[in-house]
Formats: C-alpha cells, structure tokens, sequence
C-alpha cells in the first residue's frame, strides 16, 4: 500500500471481492466516474460487515463512517472486472481505519495493477443516543492488535 496512514499501522487484510464494471458506472469521459469508485469500496466494506454478522442497527449500535478519501491512480473503464482487497488497522476505543485496493482482475492485459486506493475511519456508535461508544469485544478481535513501540 502506498498510503502513509496504511504503511504506518501495518493492516490486515479481511476481505476480497470481486466486482463487474458496469456500463451505468462510465460518465461522458468513458470512464468510471470519480464517485462510483466509493460505491465500490462501500460494497466491499459492507460485504465484509455482513460476512461478520456486523449489521449496523438504528436502534442500537453500529458502524458509521466519520471520514472517507480516495486516490486514483489508473482509469477503470467497461467492460471488465474488479477486485477490491479490504485492510482493516488495530483498533482505537471506539474506532479503526479501514483500507482498500482496487484492481483489475481478467484480461486487461494488465491483471493486478493497482487502480485506486483508499479508506475510510469507522467509529462505533449508539444510533439513538448519537455518540461513539466503544468497539464491541468480537469486533476487536478480528482487527490487528495494536504494534507497541519499545520503551526508552
């Protein structure tokens, strides 16, 4: 990964998927728009919630999104394939950064290249009481341990 805040808490990858690139995702330029690549790492983030049973909850308690950011770094056009590799970091309190890699996979003549890369801060939170609160104990246990930096 090239992203600093990647390199610098050392993540770990949970999930991948893989996706079509579809027609309706091209703008004028005949690209994929600069926005779709979001709904692309949003399906992988939320593949990877559903495949840990973590179902945000409006009553309850859940995952929210207090950051997103991206960067693109070689068009993706139609047709073809992507995949989308999922990183999380340690866990904080009550959050942790989550990371993403998108490729192409197929007969691009160019398989595995990276295309985008980017991430987002979760934060637990208490839905109706609208504050973070902290992670539930099953969530920290699938998230990196924290690096601990010698003494000095």
């Amino acid at each position: 990964m090239t992203n600093t805040l990647a390199t610098t808490l050392q993540p770990t990858l949970v999930h991948t998927l893989r996706m079509p690139i579809r027609w309706g995702d091209m703008d004028a330029m005949g690209h994929v728009n600069n926005t779709v690549y979001f709904r692309y790492i949003e399906q992988a983030r939320i593949s990877w919630f559903d495949e840990i049973a973590c179902t945000p909850d409006p009553a309850g308690e859940g995952p929210v999104i207090v950051n997103a950011h991206c960067s693109f770094l070689k068009q993706l056009k139609y047709p073809g394939e992507i995949e989308i590799s999922t990183f999380v970091g340690p866990p904080g309190r009550s959050s942790f950064e989550m990371f993403h890699q998108i490729r192409m996979v197929g007969a691009d003549g160019n398989p595995g290249v990276l295309h985008a890369e980017g991430g987002a801060k979760i934060v637990w939170v208490n839905f109706p009481a609208e504050k973070s609160v902290p992670l539930p104990a099953e969530i920290c246990k699938l998230l990196p341990p924290q690096k601990r930096l010698p003494p000095k």
